[in-house]
């Protein structure tokens, strides 16, 4: 046993589970991989709908080769029979795969350490972990199991002085081409999308994905608004409000700075997006000086987890501590 080789297939495994968000709803969107002396045999992803589960995808791939090879997967495999297949963890027992690592334990009360139980059981060395990096390709599934309400990712494009439009006589977007694309392809891992009834009655945004072969990962498109939404959207009544949205894992908050404030202050914003321009607007229009650079570097409730550079503008992202 490597610890080491262990986390790194963990890490790849996580990778593999992105493949499936948001599609897998309503279950989670699980990665596992299939090694033996080192190569890989055997991995797969969780499909649209929820089936088949990534294990039944890898074990699938390998065919005999599965007995003896140690499997990586992101979650605890299933315990639970359904109509529509067997419970991994008795495909797995069946497979006589030696070794089992697991990222993180299932909080499915039909699952949470039953399939650890049931892999032992047959023989099966299992060694369960705590791995950031399965948690987080997790995370719309665990903070709906926990919280009930789906995981919010906070977009905003900023200046560098945390202003949300450019300036009079200066245009549209803060943001060049390149930033935006990048928000429709975060866009296209959404369940739904929320804006705020001032943006929406100043832009009439469409907050769809706009890239090639993509359209139809468009999200559902919720309004924050004390009325009713009209045709196509949905309304939102309140922040709170978002433990309504029935299978949804992960919603994006798009909303100007009323509604990024709205969310903020409710504690409901699990990861910021900061698209930053180069350039300082002053005092023109709404405006975050809380999320410039500055001051989330003196905030103890945020993490500065990524950065990277988009044309001429630069994404910030940060998770909650």
């Amino acid at each position: 046993m490597n610890a080491d080789a262990d986390a790194r297939w963990l890490d790849a495994a996580a990778r593999l589970a992105a493949r499936g968000v948001p599609l897998s709803r309503p279950n989670p969107a699980v990665g596992a991989i299939l090694i033996e002396d080192g190569r890989v045999i055997g991995r797969g992803w969780t499909r649209p709908g929820g089936r088949p589960h990534a294990e039944a995808e890898a074990l699938s791939a390998a065919g005999e080769r599965a007995c003896d090879a140690t499997l990586y997967v992101t979650l605890e495999p299933c315990a639970h029979q359904s109509a529509r297949g067997p419970a991994c963890a008795d495909l797995i027992a069946a497979s006589d795969v030696a070794r089992v690592v697991i990222g993180c334990p299932d909080p499915d009360p039909r699952t949470a350490g039953a399939g650890i139980a049931r892999l032992r059981a047959a023989g099966i060395a299992v060694d369960p972990t705590d791995s950031q990096a399965c948690r987080d390709s997790l995370a719309g599934y665990l903070i709906r199991a926990a919280q009930g309400r789906p995981h919010v990712t906070l977009k905003l494009a900023l200046s560098q002085d945390g202003n949300l439009t450019p300036g009079p006589g200066k245009g549209q977007w803060l943001t060049g081409e390149a930033a935006r694309a990048h928000v429709h392809a975060v866009r296209a891992r959404m369940d739904a999308i929320v804006v705020g009834s001032g943006t929406f009655a100043a832009d009439h945004p469409r907050l769809d994905v706009r890239l090639p072969g993509l359209a139809e990962r468009s999200p559902e498109r919720w309004l924050l608004t004390g009325g009713p939404a009209p045709p196509g959207w949905r309304a939102l009544a309140s922040p709170q409000a978002i433990g309504a949205m029935g299978q949804a894992q992960y919603l994006m908050v798009e909303g100007g700075a009323g509604t990024a404030r709205a969310f903020l202050v409710a504690g409901l914003v699990d990861t910021l997006l900061l698209y930053r321009a180069p350039l300082v607007v002053g005092g023109h229009g709404p405006a975050l000086p809380e999320l410039t650079a500055a001051a989330l570097a003196g905030d103890p409730q945020w993490r500065h987890t990524d950065t990277r550079p988009l044309g001429n503008d630069r994404l910030d992202v940060y998770q909650r501590t």
